[in-house]
């Protein structure tokens, strides 16, 4: 089950905000117990909302020109903290949370080089990265869902 927490983070190396929002929808739900911790908070009644808000405009904004590269620092760091907490959260549900924050963080990494890898070779191969950004952007949200569901 820890292995969860690694692909949850990468899913938040493809898209940052998707991640912390599947891993509060599963806390609200009381599909992780987070009681008790300082992640209880992912579990409160509009904190999974307001984080797929923020999901969202980041699936919009990722489609503007001007979004900068995902392995640029600040965009970097986010998804390694967002991988972070996802993981930790997952993490906390089993007894291993500093684990599970660790395997966050390093699916963080695979996923923000392995994802811009596969999105520069579909871009190319489509001559056009819109197809490869919603390509990215269905893998991200169904990964997500498909690992909060398995928990």
């Amino acid at each position: 089950m820890i292995l969860f927490a690694l692909l949850i983070g990468i899913i938040a190396g493809l898209r940052a905000l998707t991640a912390p929002a599947a891993v509060s929808w599963a806390a609200h739900s009381h599909g992780l117990a987070l009681d008790g911790t300082w992640l209880a908070f992912l579990g409160y009644r509009f904190t999974p909302w307001i984080l797929s808000l923020l999901a969202l405009a980041e699936l919009v904004t990722d489609q503007l020109p001007g979004t900068p590269s995902r392995k640029v620092p600040p965009q970097f760091a986010t998804r390694m903290l967002m991988g972070g907490i996802s993981g930790a959260a997952i993490g906390a549900s089993m007894g291993s949370l500093w684990p599970g924050a660790v395997l966050g963080v390093v699916g963080a990494v695979l996923g923000t080089y392995g994802g811009a890898a596969a999105r520069a070779a579909m871009a190319r191969a489509f001559g056009n990265d819109r197809p490869a950004a919603l390509i990215e952007d269905v893998v991200a949200i169904g990964g997500a869902v498909l690992i909060v569901l398995a928990l």
